[in-house]
């Protein structure tokens, strides 16, 4: 599935109650997900890391969406190489 159907199908199911809720709500429960991630990393079996991966990045679809950011679009700017160095093999240290 393309992000941006992905983003689509976020957008159908939750999008009133993720209005409602508003973005700082809505982060926290991204947070939240990003939380278990962590634990599952940590000790977890492949089966709960992969839920646990689908769940972070549905809740960034649906922060996306409460914010009208197209992700697809957002992402395209690592299309042309590394945001920092420019290069497709990122050369950067900062972040080593």
């Amino acid at each position: 599935m393309e992000l941006s159907v992905a983003q689509t199908v976020i957008e159908k199911m939750y999008s009133h109650q993720d209005r409602v809720r508003g973005s700082a709500g809505t982060f926290l429960w991204f947070m939240e997900e990003v939380g278990e991630l962590a634990a599952a990393l940590a000790s977890g079996t492949a089966d709960e890391k992969s839920g646990e991966f689908a769940d972070v990045l549905a809740w960034l679809m649906t922060l996306a969406n409460v914010e009208g950011i197209d992700l697809t679009e957002a992402f395209r700017k690592y299309s042309e190489g590394c945001p920092g160095c420019g290069k497709m093999v990122c050369s950067c240290n900062e972040k080593v």
